[in-house]
């Protein structure tokens, strides 16, 4: 609906030092983003500030600079990683007569890609929606002209209160459609629930390699790419395990630093998947330089929808790239209740599996007698209850 044209395939990068740390790190992740949006990377552009200027965000200097580079390269389009205003978008719009979007556009149009069903194409369509009203409440100040009260629009309703108006009216009924949705997930989720099968749920950053070992673990062939947001619709397998039994896994949306608002918002859905789910396998790519500002980014998201307290496992991915965990030998580690709760993997190449088997059957096992001694207490005090009142 408000994906970036395909005609806008040269893009010039900015990303500011504001000193919140990091910084190369934050920048190899525009990056990534930029290529999965399918964009050509014309130039970067970078510099350090203290705060924003209010009017650009960048300053003078650096719009001439940007400006320059754009007329060079033929850049069409000009990529922010950083939240605009809708008056300092408008602003660099007009000065650099090209396309300006910032990291939440950019995201919102790769999930607009890639979104595959129909719940996930009404959760994209929820979070532009969405992020676009914001955008609409505070600068968009050339739809303020007054027209006649003709069809859709009241005696001097301006241009900008029917945008306002329509925006509201598709956003609840698109709510209404997810709800709809949401309600058959739960009654899944019961029947499941019935049948004492237990669920597990597949977490990670973006591209950590979390389809790939689904694949792996159920024999499912679901997306898989190194790229970010290759997976954005929820898929569900039965996974049989010798020792334990039958369990549900879910492959599931990756997480990303400074996921937009709308977006969690809007998958609140998808994400239900991971809240209900009965153990958790955190997946990381140990390969990442900063795999453990990652992971802690993973658990704040996992914090903020409700999931921070369900049991989880560590998966340390791509060991096969990483010279240091081969050299350790290391295959995993045991907590202090001599739990595995951190283990290296290969989804790729299948190295390790055998110990995640081992590792997801012990938490299975744990939890099923932890659910039979809480439904043993339960029946204990049903049948008390019954005696008293006798």
């Amino acid at each position: 609906m408000f994906e970036l044209k395909q005609n806008l395939t040269n893009a010039i990068l900015v990303n500011l030092d504001f000193g919140y740390g990091d910084y190369h790190g934050r920048l190899q992740e525009l990056q990534q983003l930029a290529l999965s949006a399918n964009l050509v990377i014309a130039g970067i552009v970078e510099g350090k500030r203290t705060r924003p200027d209010a009017t650009t965000f960048i300053g003078s200097g650096k719009v001439e600079e940007i400006a320059q580079l754009a007329s060079n390269t033929n850049a069409t389009l000009v990529v922010f990683n950083h939240d605009l205003s809708p008056a300092q978008q408008r602003n660099l719009s007009v000065r650099l007569k090209c396309n300006v979007v910032e990291r939440t556009s950019l995201i919102l149009d790769i999930f607009a890609q890639r979104a595959k069903s129909y719940e996930g194409r009404l959760q994209v369509e929820l979070a532009q929606l969405e992020h676009l009203a914001t955008r609409l409440i505070r600068g968009w100040t050339h739809l303020e002209r007054q027209k006649g009260g003709i069809g859709l629009r009241g005696p001097g309703e301006t241009q900008l209160e029917t945008d306002r108006r329509l925006i509201r009216k598709r956003v609840k009924l698109l709510k209404e459609k997810l709800s709809t949705l949401q309600c058959q997930r739960t009654v899944q989720r019961r029947q499941r629930q019935r049948a004492q099968i237990l669920s597990v749920s597949i977490v990670g950053y973006t591209n950590a390699g979390k389809s790939t070992l689904f694949n792996k673990l159920t024999a499912a062939q679901s997306y898989a790419a190194d790229q970010l947001f290759a997976t954005l619709d929820t898929t569900t397998r039965k996974l049989y395990l010798s020792e334990a039994g039958t369990v549900i896994v879910s492959d599931t949306v990756g997480f990303i630093r400074d996921l937009p608002h709308t977006l969690v918002a809007a998958f609140r859905a998808t994400l239900e998947e991971t809240v209900q789910a009965d153990i958790l396998l955190h997946v990381i790519d140990a390969s990442a330089p900063n795999w453990n500002e990652q992971a802690d980014q993973v658990n704040k998201t996992l914090k903020d929808i409700g999931a921070d307290t369900i049991p989880q496992i560590q998966i340390l991915n791509k060991s096969d790239l990483m010279v240091s965990l081969i050299a350790a030998g290391t295959k995993y580690v045991r907590d202090e209740y001599g739990r595995m709760n951190r283990i290296c993997i290969s989804a790729k190449t299948g190295e390790g599996l055998d110990f995640l088997r081992g590792a997801l059957a012990e938490s299975i096992l744990e939890h099923s007698k932890k659910m039979d001694r809480e439904s043993a207490v339960g029946t204990k005090e049903i049948i008390e209850v019954h005696a008293s009142m006798q």
